[in-house]
């Protein structure tokens, strides 16, 4: 314990202000010099000078870091882990952030236009810092406004590609996002091999098909994709794509965007996330038609400078995540600002299994495209669904709901047949249930048949390497009676922003602590 611990919040936080206070004029650095180190505001650092900010473990590693002095010793920044005392209903509202994967594909497309970008409403996790350390290593301007929840992009008109950080890009898959957009900036660059969720093997071949036709051929050499670009032949290309996947519908959409010609992409997804990326090209100017179906017609244009502001639309996952908070605790709950359109397909397995809920009148979202609605759920008596419940893609069951399923299915009466078709290893992962006294039956790496209702008992869990598994892990600890230790929990920030705490204003019991 040091000696802060004996003092109140607010006499700590004062105290702590003036140590960073003392060691930025130690450092001869103006509170501004600070926030750019920072990725910050100005004002931001004003409110932590003055004690007027909530202050992390995390945001003290920063403030350490970019002063050069160790503020204050807690010891060693080992891994995040939660005690969670559940088996209480929570209560009231809650509302549904931003998309995670909307944001990290428009932080790729940013690359694309020589204006300004303003992106409203981002969601501040793992993920999308990662992708903004790559950026800045690169020579891009990335300012946060005095909330931290707007961020100011500005391409410069050279790359600095040599200087990419390859320890952030090759934590995030998504960083293979950058071929669509950099194949128009360099005609060779290298780009380290991503990584991401322990999910099993997923190639990047999909991607190549996409990519091939703009003139783009990848060689493996060392942890690294070496990329060559030649002028393509075609003016206007027809694109099949292989598989219906998200990023590659985005890397297709992103390297159509400056090519010229017309570029028609054949089996693409419809997802929230590229709606998101096909409306904020339409305001860089590109023509895109076919938005909702799973053919997409792009005139491309050879240069895109535009100063556009887009705000992100909400994460239909993280609504899809909410609401199994409250259907495995018993509750009665509110979930606003949920997009409608992309959860259909699940509100339609979970009325056939018996939940109880209503929906507010539809209205749009901020970026006046995407329907949402107020999702009321109350306590009800599950039973398990006839058929088996799969992913497909869009408009069908989305592939990162289908894990909060095996925990519903675990409150439900019978037997649930979960098929995860896409993933080698997450079934595996949802095995992990059965530490909390869940039935979990493993049939093959991707198939698990799950038995209900369960009678939840607290365990201590390590959270398995991939993002929603461990999210089910913790929403189950929230139903089960007693104390249980969710430990390793670092993963679940790359996609969720404040979810513990959230999940305390509903009634949760939640604490965050380290060894």
């Amino acid at each position: 314990m040091t000696a802060l611990d004996t003092l109140p919040p607010d006499t700590t936080m004062r105290r702590v202000g003036l140590l960073v206070r003392d060691a930025r004029r130690h450092r001869g650095l103006t509170q501004l010099e600070l926030a750019d180190r920072l990725g910050t505001s100005q004002s931001a650092v004003a409110r932590i000078e003055q004690g007027g900010q909530n202050l992390t473990l995390e945001l003290l590693g920063r403030l350490s870091e970019a002063l050069g002095s160790e503020l204050i010793s807690v010891g060693p920044a080992g891994p995040a882990h939660l005690r969670v005392t559940g088996g209480t209903p929570l209560h009231g509202g809650v509302t549904v952030k931003s998309s995670k994967n909307a944001a990290v594909a428009l932080l790729c497309a940013a690359l694309l236009n020589r204006g300004r970008t303003t992106l409203r409403n981002v969601a501040r996790i793992v993920e999308v810092e990662r992708i903004l350390d790559v950026l800045r290593s690169i020579g891009v301007a990335a300012t946060w406004d005095d909330a931290g929840r707007d961020l100011t992009l500005v391409v410069p008109a050279e790359l600095d590609l040599a200087g990419i950080d390859a320890d952030a890009a090759r934590r995030t898959r998504s960083i293979i996002m950058f071929l669509g957009p950099l194949l128009h900036r360099a005609p060779t660059f290298d780009l380290p091999y991503a990584g991401g969720c322990d999910l099993g093997t997923r190639t990047v071949e999909p991607h190549m098909i996409a990519l091939r036709p703009f003139g783009l051929a990848i060689e493996a050499r060392a942890g690294e994709y070496h990329a060559t670009v030649t002028a393509p032949t075609a003016v206007d290309r027809t694109i099949v794509l292989t598989e219906r996947g998200d990023t590659v519908t985005e890397n297709a959409l992103l390297a159509a965007a400056r090519s010229g010609g017309t570029t028609t992409i054949r089996n693409a997804s419809s997802n929230y996330m590229v709606h998101d990326l096909v409306l904020y090209l339409q305001l860089l100017g590109v023509r895109i038609e076919g938005l909702g179906t799973t053919t997409l017609v792009v005139h491309g244009r050879a240069v895109l400078d535009a100063d556009v502001d887009y705000t992100i639309s909400e994460d239909p996952v993280e609504a899809m995540s909410l609401l199994t908070a409250g259907i495995v605790t018993g509750s009665e709950l509110t979930v606003r600002r949920a997009p409608i359109e992309f959860l259909e397909i699940e509100l339609a397995v979970l009325a056939e299994m018996g939940l109880r809920y209503s929906l507010s009148p539809e209205y749009r979202a901020d970026n006046g495209h995407t329907r949402l609605a107020d999702v009321t759920i109350s306590p009800s008596q599950l039973k398990a669904p006839i058929d088996k419940i799969h992913p497909m893609p869009f408009p069908g069951l989305n592939i990162d709901n289908l894990p909060f399923f095996a925990v519903i299915a675990a409150a439900a009466s019978g037997s649930t047949l979960i098929h995860d078709w896409v993933y080698d290893n997450r079934a595996i992962h949802l095995s992990d249930l059965t530490r909390l006294g869940a039935d979990v039956r493993l049939l093959d790496p991707h198939r698990v048949l799950v038995t209900g209702p369960t009678r939840w008992s607290s365990a201590e869990v390590v959270c398995p390497p991939a993002l929603r598994p461990a999210v089910c892990i913790l929403l189950a600890m929230l139903a089960a009676k007693g104390t249980s230790v969710l430990r390793n929990v670092d993963i679940i920030a790359r996609g969720y922003e404040q979810l513990y705490e959230r999940l305390v204003e509903m009634g949760a019991s939640i604490e965050v602590f380290r060894d």
